[in-house]
């Protein structure tokens, strides 16, 4: 498996390996990149505001339903590099009517770890597609979750930043219990309205509803495994086997550590600012993209 994946990734490696840009790593759990030659190697792209970078591969760690999706998709696309969720690669393959699609429902369904050979199957397969479309570089993120997949990610590919964004677990809950989807448009939105007050230990966090347009307010649907029972049980799960993970790429000095503090509006900046990438990327332009899709 790993030399099938090898070989889907040598594409990246070349490229990676001839890039000028330059990473300087300030600490074991702080990371900033030198992006003063990004004009020089980045390609303009006007209607984006920003410059593209195909040679970097980052991971997004974090609990479920934390926002991995939403903010590695949006830095995906304001640097022009393939977005690969492995949480959808998983529902695509739910939607099939095949024995794998089988056993992942009654995996998901109990809030339990997909095992590695399924998951790095479904990982290969899109590994194939990305290398007939001639992709190089990615924003990974649902993947690794545990030490054997990062060590096992890193023997297949140029891992240069993982961001690991981190959120209470009572929050976490919160917010997961209000997602909802539009059976018609397939809009995200979010009905929970969180403000937790500050103490002396902790910020606070405030969250405001992501509510949907009126012609979405009859078909909303929630996932079936957004349960208390089971989002709690996937936290404890990626407690015990997640951790490790982040414990791997401290020790590279790739790991990121960025606490949520609030909703998009509030973090999306903040996260920019981490990443040294202010002026890089269009607030503008980034927002009006996820709005359109929304109204689609």
């Amino acid at each position: 498996m790993a030399a099938v994946l090898g070989r889907r990734l040598s594409s990246a490696r070349v490229v990676a390996g001839r890039s000028s840009l330059r990473r300087s790593f300030v600490g074991a759990s702080e990371v900033a990149y030198n992006w003063e030659d990004f004009p020089e190697d980045g390609v303009l792209d006007e209607n984006v505001g920003c410059k593209s970078w195909p040679g970097m591969q980052w991971v997004f760690l974090g609990c479920p339903g934390v926002g991995k999706g939403t903010y590695a998709s949006r830095l995906a696309l304001g640097l022009r590099v393939p977005h690969i969720a492995m949480g959808d690669l998983v529902r695509q393959e739910l939607k099939r009517d095949s024995p794998l699609s089988k056993e992942l429902k009654d995996l998901v369904s109990r809030g339990k770890l997909l095992p590695d050979e399924l998951v790095l199957g479904l990982l290969t397969k899109r590994l194939e597609e990305a290398s007939a479309n001639q992709d190089v570089g990615f924003i990974l993120d649902g993947f690794p979750r545990t030490a054997s997949q990062a060590k096992t990610l890193d023997s297949i590919a140029s891992i240069t930043l993982v961001v690991n964004l981190r959120l209470r677990e009572d929050v976490l809950v919160a917010k997961c219990l209000g997602r909802r989807i539009c059976s018609q448009c397939h809009g995200n939105f979010n009905v929970a309205n969180v403000d937790v007050p500050e103490t002396e230990t902790l910020p606070r966090i405030f969250m405001p509803a992501i509510l949907p347009p009126p012609r979405c307010l009859k078909k909303m649907t929630m996932r079936s495994d957004d349960t208390e029972e089971v989002i709690r049980e996937r936290v404890r799960i990626y407690s015990l086997e997640s951790r490790p993970v982040e414990d791997y790429y401290r020790a590279q000095g790739k790991l990121l550590d960025f606490e949520i503090l609030g909703g998009i509006p509030e973090t999306w900046p903040r996260l920019l600012s981490a990443l040294n990438l202010q002026g890089k990327i269009a607030n503008t332009s980034l927002v009006s993209a996820e709005k359109q899709k929304i109204a689609a």
